[in-house]
């Protein structure tokens, strides 16, 4: 077993960057793990002001820092996100010309809304949900692929209540949790599941009290730092991608992209270590 998180081991070890004054990230256990803040809170980080385009920088940084190996998302103050800013949104389709339809969504933010399929994230994203995940906040807690969840936290859909779109990213819910339980939520813009829900659900793999939320998603961080990155990556990749594919494409697809182990250090390192009975020193090389 891994040991127990420990702040004072692993805490903030480089300076806590922003990326506009909407996301703070922290880089812990020399620069491994990305903690990534939604930081809005006086608007329940709803997705408005920069908080949308700090985001997209803050995966892109995640992503291409080949020190990064892992992330954990979380809100500031008491909502995971509001989703959609609807203040925002009223005024600024009261200044639309109804004779020209708006502009959709910029690609960079659809692309950061489909973290894995969209922009190539194949690090594992550990998500804290710390209080209300809505709408396009649930849909950004979508593409943690570990959730933690605080007990007081709850998640729902509004759109079909303000006639807001969002079709474009829910179609994944129903392979996280089922299409009649996606029905319900999305369907009906009143539906709230509670974190025993979502639990249920199997959406989330643990509940646990406000206090210990950030210390248990980080376990799970500094656990990912003992396997290995290249077979992490591979092992996500295929299972995303593989979900849609016929079972014999996907062992085609899998055996091509795990070509990319031949020759690594690490592919040396890892049987050694098991030989030798010691904990494996990978570098991703």
């Amino acid at each position: 077993m891994s040991e127990p998180y420990d702040p004072a081991k692993h805490g903030r070890d480089t300076a806590q960057e922003t990326f506009g004054p909407e996301v703070l990230v922290e880089r812990r256990s020399e620069g491994r793990i990305h903690l990534i803040t939604l930081n809005r809170p006086h608007r329940l980080n709803a997705l408005g002001g920069g908080l949308r385009e700090g985001l997209f920088q803050a995966w892109t940084d995640f992503r291409d820092d080949p020190t990064a190996r892992v992330a954990v998302l979380t809100g500031a103050g008491r909502a995971f996100s509001a989703g959609a800013d609807l203040i925002e949104t009223a005024d600024r389709r009261a200044a639309e010309d109804p004779a020209n339809p708006p502009a959709p969504p910029s690609p960079e933010w659809r692309a950061s809304m489909t973290l894995a399929e969209g922009m190539g994230v194949w690090k594992p994203v550990i998500g804290a949900i710390n209080g209300p995940a809505v709408a396009g906040g649930f849909a950004l807690a979508m593409q943690a692929d570990i959730r933690v969840m605080s007990e007081s936290a709850w998640v729902g859909i509004a759109e079909a209540r303000w006639n807001m779109g969002g079709a474009s990213w829910m179609i994944p819910i129903t392979r996280q949790i089922g299409l009649p339980s996606a029905l319900e939520l999305i369907l009906w813009g009143d539906t709230r599941y509670d974190a025993a829900r979502c639990y249920a659900l199997g959406w989330v793999q643990r509940v646990v009290p406000a206090e210990q939320l950030l210390p248990v998603a980080m376990e799970y961080a500094e656990r990912m730092l003992q396997m290995a990155p290249r077979a992490v990556r591979n092992f996500k990749e295929a299972l995303y991608r593989g979900y849609y594919m016929e079972p014999l494409v996907g062992r085609s697809y899998g055996d091509a992209l795990e070509q990319n182990l031949a020759g690594m250090k690490d592919s040396l390192e890892g049987p050694r270590a098991f030989a030798e009975k010691r904990a494996p020193h990978f570098t991703d090389t």
